[in-house]
Order: C-alpha cells, then structure tokens, then sequence
C-alpha cells in the first residue's frame, strides 16, 4: 500500500473492520459479486478461519452469473441458494412471519439475505449493507439538483438505520446467525464524513462508489474495482418473479404481497375485504405505523377503512390524520 494514496485512512478502516468482524472465524458472505462484497470478501480471506460465499437469485439472475464469476477469481467456494417461482411465496411467508414485514420494497430487497441465512452453514454472516447508502452507490444520487441530492441522500441513510437493518437483524435471529456490517463501522462512517462532496457524489452511472473502487484498485483488486452491479432485487430476479406471480393472480405487485401480509398476519382478515386503494406513503411512516397495527391486532385494511369512515362522519377531513408541528 502506498501512504500518499488520497484514501489511505479510510481503506485502513475498511480492512481494520472486516479484521474484526471476521478474524478466527468460519464466515458466511452475503454476495452479490460486486463491488462491496467482493471487497470485503478479499479481505476477509486473509483474516477469517474459512469463508464461504452465497448467492440468492434465480438459475439465470445477473448477481448469480457475476458472484460465481468472482468466486472463483477469488478461490473461495461459493453456494448458489437459488429462488424460482416454485419457492418465492413460501420463502416470503416465511419472513413476513419472522420479521413482521409488510414493506413490498423492503421484502423483495430484503429476501436475498433472508435466503442467505436460510442457505448458510456458519453462525456468523457478514453483508455489504451500507455501502451504497455512504459511499453514494445508488442510481437515484445520479443527476440531482443540490438540494434533491441531500435530501436523497439522507433520506437512503434513514430508511437504512430504520427499516432495512431492523428488518435483518430479525431475519438474522430467524435463523440463529450473528450478523456483522463492516461498512458502518463508527470509524468508516466517520472517515466518510470527512470526505468533500466531490470525492463522493456520483457525476454519472459508471463514477458511483468512486472512493471504494479507487480503494480496491489501490489494495490490488482491479477485477473488484471494475465489477458492475445491479440492485439486489433486481440482479437477483427477486422483483421479475413476485410480478409474473402477481400478473397470474390478476393483482398489481404491492397488492400481492399485501395479500400474503394479510393472510400470513391478520389471518386473512382483510382479503375479500373489498375495494383495493393504491397510495404512496413515506416508508419509514408505513413501518413504523404498522407496527403499532400489529400491536392493535389490526390488519393495515382495516385502519384505512377506519379512517375513510371517520372522514365520512366529520364530513371532511378537518384534524384527522393531519400531522403535528410546522
């Protein structure tokens, strides 16, 4: 390693975290074949007992093709935990009553781990989780106006913090694993946060996790620098199957996974129920208030019809459900 390299505190960091998660261990790697699992998959051969890789996707899914690719420049055997639309709604059954997740983003983002978990061997799993949200690695940093690019930004972080990782550390207790997230160790994140917004904001597609990619070139890991990766849920195949599902049960795909959500934790309470509504709501608000429903007993249905009954006896919506403060 040369020390006049730009980012050399920050790859200490990367290696001082995987180090510490992994060392003396038997790992099981959440890998997708790119850039930051395959990262962090280098090193953590050097420091773990052993590691085993593993893939969630269909026969043909783009994140199975590149993470068997990798595995073997990387001599590290690799497991395929293969999805067809033979398994998806069992497995997604499966961690709607093991986690409580209702989010349709959130289950078809979140099953490849699920998978994972269920797949490996090894009681310690360690993912590349973060590493889009820090090192600005998602398609929708790409061609923001300044004040959009923040608010995106810290909107990713905060759906990270507050839906995506509760939802993982509950697939993880699923299964008995131990999970690790070297990307957002307090000393990377902080390393991050010193770094001016022109060393991290993506100026296009291909310039996205620029300081990570300049990290793996610098650590002798071209091939990881170069990878290209697609969302997990759509690498993985994930999202094409539960449509095509959706398409032969004649629903729209969040009306599906409603359908399973409702079956699988309101015993079927809301189906048949009636009219379907569609409506985008912030994702962190839907988490957080079904929660609560779950507590209550009360399929998400139901509260809906609830408040549509109360607007029709006010005769308006007046207070109801307007938010409090400014």
């Amino acid at each position: 390693m040369h020390m006049s390299f730009r980012f050399a505190g920050l790859q200490e960091s990367i290696i001082k975290a995987v180090k510490d998660a992994v060392e003396g261990k038997d790992i099981a790697v959440a890998f997708s074949g790119g850039l930051d699992s395959g990262l962090m998959s280098a090193i953590a051969k050097k420091y773990a007992n052993s590691v085993h890789l593993y893939t969630c996707g269909t026969a043909t899914a783009h994140d199975v093709m590149m993470a068997k690719d990798l595995s073997e420049k990387l001599e590290l055997p690799w497991t395929h935990a293969e999805i067809s639309k033979r398994n998806v709604e069992p497995l997604l059954k499966e961690m709607i009553s093991s986690t409580g997740t209702t989010d349709p983003f959130t289950l078809s983002y979140e099953l490849q781990l699920f998978c994972v978990c269920r797949e490996a061997k090894e009681d310690t799993v360690i993912t590349g989780q973060g590493a889009d949200e820090y090192f600005m690695g998602c398609a929708k940093f790409v061609d923001q106006t300044d004040n959009d690019y923040y608010l995106q930004r810290d909107a990713a972080v905060e759906r990270l913090l507050k839906v995506s990782i509760p939802c993982e550390l509950s697939i993880a207790e699923h299964f008995g694993k131990e999970i690790f997230y070297p990307y957002m160790s307090e000393e990377i994140i902080s390393g991050v946060s010193e770094l001016g917004q022109d060393d991290l904001r993506p100026k296009d597609m291909d310039s996205r996790k620029s300081v990570l990619r300049e990290i793996a070139q610098n650590m002798g890991y071209p091939h990881i620098a170069a990878r290209k990766k697609k969302s997990s849920q759509y690498g993985s195949g994930t999202t094409d199957i539960i449509r095509k599902l959706a398409r032969e049960k004649g629903m729209f795909y969040n009306e599906y996974i409603a359908s399973l959500c409702d079956e699988v934790l309101f015993r079927d309470r809301a189906k048949g129920r009636g009219s379907i509504i569609n409506a985008r709501i912030d994702s962190i608000v839907k988490v957080e208030a079904e929660n609560i429903l779950r507590q209550l007993n009360m399929s998400p249905s139901e509260a809906v019809e609830m408040f549509y009954l109360k607007i029709i006896e006010d005769g308006g919506i007046q207070s109801v459900g307007k938010r409090k403060g400014p």
